[in-house]
């Protein structure tokens, strides 16, 4: 397996760390969500170039804005009570469908 997924799955899950500590960040005035949040972007960027060695760039970000999106989502339904309707649902499933329609029948992603 070529380790640019494994480092694109360690930059996926820092950058929504991150994200999902901006929120709490108060516009970077509390100081350890935002240090969480700067750490974390710090992660998902190193790893996301260390990636860029192995994965095309096009599939890489696909990836990584496809799987930020849904787990993002998810992160703000179960820790934030926010709600999803019915086009959010659809929406996430089309993108999760699209990833996985790179990932299974694109030439791009096997280089």
């Amino acid at each position: 397996m070529n380790p640019g997924y494994l480092y694109l799955s360690i930059a996926i899950v820092a950058e929504v760390i991150a994200t999902s500590a901006l929120k709490a960040s108060n516009g970077f005035t509390n100081a350890l969500p935002s240090t969480v949040v700067l750490v974390g972007y710090g992660i998902a960027f190193y790893f996301l170039s260390l990636v860029l060695r192995t994965v095309p760039v096009g599939v890489a970000y696909a990836i990584w804005s496809g799987a930020g999106i849904v787990l993002i989502a998810l992160v703000g339904w179960v820790v934030l009570k926010q709600a999803l309707d019915t086009p959010a649902l659809v929406g996430m499933a089309l993108i999760v469908a699209g990833v996985a329609v790179i990932q299974l029948f694109s030439r791009s992603a096997a280089h």
